[in-house]
């Protein structure tokens, strides 16, 4: 046993993996941050192992301080990738300890923080990264907002538009900035949502922004076929990120957070790195406009 607790890659029972409510009431401002989460999220900080999968690739994660963000942004690095991780300024603790963990184990990471919902900022996000990195093959688009709401009633304008600008409009110009930089072989994965399929009845901002997500992956991947960059989307469930307590669930949702999947827990960051690994690698040649579900055994149509 004390083996398969060390090994990451030894079977195990998947129900019990990883932490299982109930959880702690844990509210923290919004964006909110990993560091003051219980129980920590896993973003494979000790337990992601590379293989050279992205051997000389330059990637920019969106996200990249905590969340799948992070957990993608350890696994590009681990896989030799050299990456610029975003965020917004109020995660640079977060963006510290990615930034730390990466460049003491060698690899180049670079940190650039500011907010996806300005047009200009990203614009200047993709320059910067392609001049920091000499180029830019992977664009892997995490960042979101969610903020929850219990009516239409106490949703606002503002905060429709803030989610929509930060999911999709940001979606939309850092691919706009990107692909005239990305040779053949590139690859874009966007982040979409179980709740672009199955929408909660709080989210009516957020899960809209999913589905548009998933719709602008197919349309795009149509598109840039004829380059060769490939285009998809990993579609998480219920995974235990800052979002949450944040004020992306009531916290009485997050005090048994996952506890209705099959799989009876939330994901952990770490579990979804595979998948954005396997997408922006060279195994992944012949997958373009797809979604891929990590749910927990919520499935996706």
């Amino acid at each position: 046993m004390a083996d398969a607790v060390n090994d990451p890659y030894a079977m195990r029972d998947p129900r019990t993996q990883y932490p299982q409510p109930e959880f702690s009431r844990q509210p923290q401002p919004q964006p909110g941050l990993a560091a003051e989460m219980s129980p920590r999220p896993d973003h494979g900080e000790t337990s992601y192992r590379g293989n050279g999968r992205l051997k000389g690739r330059k990637a920019l994660v969106t996200g990249g301080d905590s969340g799948i963000g992070r957990a993608a942004a350890i696994a590009f690095a681990r896989e030799g990738a050299s990456v610029v991780i975003n965020y917004l300024p109020s995660e640079q603790k977060d963006a510290d300890e990615v930034v730390a963990l990466l460049t003491g184990e060698g690899h180049k990471v670079v940190a650039v923080p500011g907010d996806l919902a300005d047009e200009a900022f990203c614009k200047e996000l993709v320059q910067r990264s392609v001049k920091e990195l000499g180029g830019l093959d992977i664009l892997a688009n995490i960042a979101g907002r969610q903020q929850f709401s219990e009516s239409i009633d106490d949703l606002d304008s503002a905060s429709f538009e803030a989610t929509f600008r930060t999911n999709v409009f940001a979606l939309f110009w850092l691919t706009k900035a990107a692909v005239p930089h990305m040779p053949p072989g590139a690859a874009i994965v966007n982040t979409a949502s179980i709740q672009a399929y199955q929408p909660s009845d709080i989210l009516l901002d957020y899960a809209p922004t999913k589905a548009a997500i998933v719709a602008f992956t197919k349309a795009l991947a149509k598109q840039l076929a004829e380059k060769g960059i490939r285009v998809n989307a990993v579609a998480p469930g219920p995974v235990w990120t800052p979002l949450q307590p944040s004020g992306g669930q009531p916290q009485e949702k997050v005090v048994e957070f996952g506890k209705n999947v099959p799989l009876g827990r939330p994901g952990q960051p770490v579990e979804c790195a595979p998948l954005y690994v396997l997408l922006a690698s060279q195994e992944a040649s012949f997958i373009t406009g797809e979604t891929y579900g990590v749910t927990g055994g919520n499935m996706l149509p």
